[in-house]
């Protein structure tokens, strides 16, 4: 049974009729009543959450034999991207306690906070202990999982953004397949070269475009006006904080107050979300944030470009299998890539990987169909296992998101498909130019 797609119309033609999935586009999902979801404290750490690895290997026919892998990564846990939220929070906390509206959990919180910026100072953005530790559980459950791939003197070759973070990960990970094989030859690049295909929304000038005509803006900020609660920060400032009332400050720091708390587990700190908010609070507040990713990083109703710009790495993907498969010897027998969720998200949702892809005019279900937490925690990353048939010499395809294969034929729970029908999917998927 071939695999097959819909095709997409939007402003600009980005795909012909694919041979591969089977996609349900959403377009005509009905409001719902309430954007309320009931996800976890854990679940509504969203992106900031840490890696969940897989429970048990997933195991293939041993008629199958491994030899070749794509891998693309997201960095492993870190501190705060920046110091932005932590020192705006101090901030605002400093003032209610000068005025003493600040209540006894906001004392709690600005000593917490406090510390964030204590231990986060001079690290801002790094790769931590938590992540370090992540990268190389995946690299050795990749080792363990397709022994074969590495058992041949063989070369890794790896590269990663120019990033502290994507770069230490590239190299937690490359150190730990060297621990278990150093027969092999293990090459690593990093730097702003690989910007075009790891950091394309630094470099693509349509999605340049796209985030400074602010497309995606209107329809977040209706959303995040009519969703994001304040009654947490009140918990913490106290409800007679003179926040300014002829703007959204409130709901901004709110915010703010949520992803400083949400990002605590990446820092391997104990998660507080739930001290600081009841369990509805934090499922909206993380609604908004999980919304705002998706307008800007993926293809909606909206616009297209977001995951448009990750077309130079699906063909590098085709490209280098083909490599492979065409000259074993002179090819690596993997190749690793480190970047970051907005690496990923274009990708995940160029591909139509299941729970990546949805596309409506309602953004109230967003929350309900496309979850942060599912497609990019920390450590996210995508694996396209390469098979060759030990009796006929044919290669096979699985694709692994977060080290769970995913099944791409609706309706169909295979996970490994011909190489010729998923590359031609691939292929098709590239937007023309």
């Amino acid at each position: 049974m071939p695999l097959t797609n819909h095709n997409i119309m939007t402003t600009k033609l980005i795909s012909l009729a694919a041979l591969m999935i089977t996609i349900v586009l959403n377009v005509n999902a009905q409001p719902s009543v309430s954007p309320q979801t009931d996800y976890t404290f854990g679940q509504c750490e969203g992106s900031l959450m840490p890696y969940v690895e897989p429970e048990h290997p997933y195991e293939y026919p041993d008629s199958l034999q491994p030899v070749f892998i794509n891998h693309v990564g997201r960095h492993g846990a870190r501190y705060a991207a920046s110091s932005a939220n932590s020192l705006t929070l101090q901030r605002v906390l400093d003032i209610a306690d000068s005025l003493r509206t600040i209540t006894p959990l906001g004392k709690k919180l600005r000593v917490l906070n406090a510390e964030v910026i204590r231990l986060s100072t001079g690290r801002w953005g790094q790769l931590d202990s938590l992540g370090f530790a992540e990268q190389q559980g995946i690299a050795r459950r990749m080792f363990f999982n397709f022994t074969e791939v590495f058992s041949r003197k063989g070369t890794v070759r790896a590269t990663s953004t120019y990033v502290p973070r994507a770069m230490m990960s590239m190299y937690a990970f490359v150190h730990t397949l060297d621990e278990l094989n150093n027969h092999n030859t293990y090459t690593t690049n990093t730097g702003r070269g690989n910007s075009p295909l790891l950091r394309p929304f630094d470099t693509c000038e349509d999605y340049l475009q796209f985030r400074r005509e602010k497309m995606w803006e209107p329809a977040y900020e209706d959303y995040f006006a009519s969703v994001c609660p304040v009654s947490a920060i009140e918990r913490v400032l106290g409800t007679r904080f003179p926040f300014d009332e002829t703007s959204d400050e409130k709901q901004r720091i709110a915010l703010i107050e949520y992803y400083v708390v949400a990002g605590l587990s990446a820092m391997g700190l104990p998660s507080q979300m739930a001290t600081y908010f009841t369990r509805e609070e934090a499922n909206a507040l993380w609604s908004c944030f999980n919304l705002r990713q998706y307008l800007q990083r993926t293809a909606s109703t909206v616009s297209a470009v977001p995951a448009e710009i990750a077309a130079d790495l699906v063909m590098d993907i085709i490209e280098t299998t083909d490599d492979y498969i065409n000259n074993p010897e002179a090819s690596p027998c993997a190749v690793l890539r480190f970047g970051h969720a907005e690496t990923l998200m274009p990708l995940f949702s160029l591909m139509h990987i299941p729970g990546a892809f949805y596309m409506t005019n309602y953004f109230d279900t967003v929350a309900r169909h496309w979850c942060d937490f599912d497609i990019v925690p920390m450590a996210a990353n995508i694996q396209f296992i390469l098979f060759k048939a030990k009796a006929s010499g044919r290669y096979y395809v699985r694709v692994d998101v977060n080290e769970r294969p995913v099944a791409l034929r609706q309706g169909d729970l295979a996970t490994i498909y011909p190489w010729g029908e998923l590359r031609r999917y691939l292929m098709n998927i590239i937007p023309l130019r």
